[in-house]
């Protein structure tokens, strides 16, 4: 009886087939993520401007959820091989404070896999 890691399973494409149904497509990140640096320009223009009403306040909570949400698709999209691990880390870690990389992360991939399909 062996102690080790138990392989896992994957279909064909490399995904894994339960998480594959769960995980959200590229697309839908990269547009989820255009959506968080939106909210995330609202947010910096009312602190500049120094707007303190409830614009505010609501762009200040969709950042934060919007941030949380993001976290959670890009471990899935990850567990399901959607989005490659310097793609997640740059949504999930610096997408906090800078949402813009994770953006500019999405257009750096979908034209590195449209060169890829040329090739």
């Amino acid at each position: 009886m062996s102690l080790g890691r138990i392989p896992e399973r994957t279909g064909a494409d490399g995904t894994r087939p339960g998480l594959a149904a769960l995980a959200p497509s590229f697309t839908v990140m990269k547009w989820c993520s255009f959506l968080h640096s939106a909210i995330y320009v609202g947010l910096l223009a009312c602190w500049i401007g120094g707007n303190d009403t409830w614009v505010k306040t609501a762009l200040g909570w969709g950042h934060g959820w919007g941030w949380i949400i993001m976290c959670v698709l890009t471990l899935a999209a990850l567990r399901a091989r959607v989005i490659p691990v310097w793609l997640a880390g740059c949504v999930a870690v610096i997408g906090a404070v800078g949402p813009f990389v994770g953006s500019a992360g999405f257009v750096v991939e979908q034209r590195r896999r449209e060169r890829a399909s040329r090739a």
